[in-house]
């Protein structure tokens, strides 16, 4: 058996969370390795709704030991408040099944702060962040400043930090007019918050290879998507992390070459939450079924997603990037009853056919899709769970759609419910 490495493959949003959830069964070691809690993942269980955004997805197994690695930033705070409510759900959270990585970095009210006032002052050049501090709290991690999980345990050294940290955050504030911050505030929130916290506190990377060692099954998984990357996303208009399937060995401290299988994540038709390019984005009556159909609404955010035709070229190029695999492809049934249905397989900017989406901004604003159109299927693909339930059209969908993306399905969801799923190959049997 193998271990698992689930990704996005799109701009998030793909249906990660029941595909984890239906992996975790299998799974005995669940880790989330980037993002924080501006990532959503929505599990229906037995008929029963679970919202998640910064705990892994095993959290709702029983038996299953879930770890937040050193790649994930932590919002203290809404991490209790998770806790807490998973608990009055019925799910069980003790150290003995989480743990959180000590040399993991916190997101402060600070950073919060600064997010909402850095979007504002963008006005209309904002990037769409969910002004949960994600970003402000990686700059602060990679300028060698955060405050880290582990600092809880250590009031001088908090002190410390928390003195150099605002050093930096007031030029900011004062640079933008607003209230700087009183260092003795911050450290009674921290003191008060620590106890609560530190118990869940550990070597994450130890954990997992010891996990290793004793040959358990680990799955990792990941936050937003490959479009979304720091480096491979349509930047600006990315998150603050790399979405990519090689970041699950540095935000988790685990092996490299005992990764195993990169499942990636990919949504029957294209989705995006915030600003920035979207070239297969239908703004007319099919854009508004889709959404209307797929639920399209962020689970942390609330947001309206942005929607439109599968995009080829995009998951393409987010297989090459990111070494994945196959797919696990969802939300399939929303497209039940179209009489046609497109696919975006190249894109023509400027007159020019581009069979990849360039780093340059002004290249993607102006790329325009360039279609090829399928016969749809008007039996309903709802709730099957095998090929024979599909429609022959259906099929011929999904075929398309790996000839195109030069990768195999592995799974197929037509529901969200965790059983409506078709396995065509187990990954960690892989």
């Amino acid at each position: 058996m193998t271990n698992v490495v689930v990704v996005g493959s799109q701009w998030g949003d793909e249906g990660k969370g029941k595909i984890v959830d239906w992996l975790s069964e299998r799974a005995e070691v669940v880790t989330r390795f980037q993002g924080g809690h501006n990532a959503g993942h929505t599990l229906v269980i037995d008929g029963k709704t679970y919202k998640l955004s910064l705990l892994p997805s095993g959290v709702v197994r029983k038996g299953k030991l879930s770890v937040i690695g050193n790649g994930v930033v932590i919002d203290p705070w809404a991490l209790l408040e998770e806790i807490e409510r998973l608990r009055g759900e019925g799910v069980s959270l003790e150290p003995e099944n989480l743990v959180v990585a000590e040399n993991a970095a916190l997101i402060l009210p600070l950073h919060s702060n600064l997010d909402r006032v850095r979007e504002t002052a963008r006005g209309n050049s904002k990037i769409g962040t969910t002004g949960r501090g994600i970003g402000p709290a990686y700059e602060d991690k990679v300028g060698r400043r955060a405050i880290r999980v582990c600092d809880l345990a250590d009031r001088e050294v908090l002190e410390d930090k928390l003195r150099h940290l605002l050093f930096h955050h007031n030029a900011i504030l004062r640079g933008l007019g607003e209230t700087e911050i009183e260092a003795d505030g911050l450290l009674a929130e921290l003191l008060e918050i620590a106890p609560r916290i530190l118990p869940y506190m550990g070597a994450a990377w130890r954990v997992i290879d010891e996990a290793r060692l004793d040959g358990r099954r680990i799955l990792f998984e990941g936050a937003q998507g490959a479009m979304l990357d720091i480096d491979h996303g349509t930047y600006p208009y990315v998150t603050s992390s790399n979405t990519v399937a090689g970041q699950a060995a540095a935000g988790s401290g685990f092996a490299l070459r005992g990764l195993g299988y990169v499942l990636g994540i990919t949504k029957s038709y294209t989705t995006r939450v915030g600003s920035g390019p979207f070239p297969t984005e239908l703004e007319d009556a099919t854009g508004v079924l889709l959404g209307e159909r797929g639920r399209e609404f962020g689970t942390v955010t609330g947001r309206r997603r942005r929607c439109g035709w599968f995009d080829a070229v995009l998951v393409r190029q987010a297989i090459k990037v990111g070494g994945i695999d196959g797919i696990a492809l969802t939300k399939l049934d929303v497209l039940d009853g179209l009489e046609t249905i497109d696919i975006c397989t190249g894109y023509d900017i400027g007159g020019d056919r581009y069979d990849y989406l360039p780093a340059s901004m002004a290249m993607q604003a102006a790329a325009q899709p360039v279609y090829e159109t399928l016969e749809g299927w008007q039996d309903s693909t709802e709730g099957a769970r095998s090929w024979a339930e599909l429609p022959a059209t259906a099929i011929k969908y999904i075929r398309r759609i790996e000839e195109l993306i030069d990768a195999p399905v592995t799974l197929l969801s037509t529901s969200p419910e965790r059983d409506d799923t078709i396995m065509v190959k187990d990954p960690f049997a892989a």
